[in-house]
């Protein structure tokens, strides 16, 4: 499988992860984001070393970046964990917004058991707080093109907040209740679609990006 690289140094990978493919994976035989880029540092004579320092759900696409030290692992996890890193999402959401921009705020718990996030009351032992804040590109036929901004990084965190704003993201089968009563579903209609950062040895101020794939017909 061929990975876009958009960007490459001797301390990060920027690349676009493909709908579909993990993050990481412990299935033998299915490749995964973290194996195809030590499989092309090693293709290089280089050393496989790949830090993971954020991730996106399988299902959804986008702009990730990796790190090619530990050194550089360390410095980008702490920015990503101390809310630094900037990360931008395009989603299509079943039902529009009352408002053209907002801002949503709710408590999340997730459930390890069933890989799952609900929003739950903020007073709810192991409740994280979570934020976005959004605006609408385009509507149609009860749809709407949103450009999302995070806050934080939850699990599943915009799915479950739009889904509890009464405006799931169409083709996710997980929150969208819809989606299960469709003969054939959607693709899950969210993508990665920038982040912003600062180059964990040289300090400067990075973003990279990549073009809206949703379109209301």
């Amino acid at each position: 499988m061929e990975i876009r690289i958009l960007f490459e140094d001797e301390q990060i990978i920027v690349c676009e992860k493909p709908a579909g493919v993990a993050v990481q994976t412990k299935r033998l035989g299915q490749a995964d984001m973290e194996s195809l880029l030590k499989n092309r540092r090693a293709g290089k004579g280089e050393p496989p070393y790949i830090g993971v320092v954020h991730r996106l759900d399988q299902p959804v696409c986008g702009v990730m970046v990796f790190a090619k030290t530990k050194e550089s692992a360390a410095a980008l996890s702490r920015q990503i964990a101390s809310g630094l890193a900037d990360k931008f999402y395009y989603a299509v959401t079943d039902g529009v917004p009352e408002a053209g921009k907002g801002q949503f705020t709710d408590y999340l718990l997730r459930d390890g058991r069933t890989n799952t996030s609900a929003v739950v009351e903020s007073s709810t032992p192991g409740a994280k707080r979570a934020e976005l804040s959004y605006e609408v590109l385009e509507q149609k036929n009860g749809r709407a093109v949103l450009r999302i901004q995070l806050g934080t990084g939850r699990h599943h965190q915009i799915r479950v907040q739009l889904a509890h704003a009464g405006m799931p993201i169409v083709g996710d089968r997980k929150y969208n209740f819809k989606e299960n009563m469709k003969p054939s579903g959607e693709p899950l209609c969210l993508c990665s679609y920038k982040i912003g950062f600062r180059h964990p040895k040289t300090r400067r101020n990075l973003a990279f990006e990549i073009d809206n794939p949703f379109h209301l017909s």
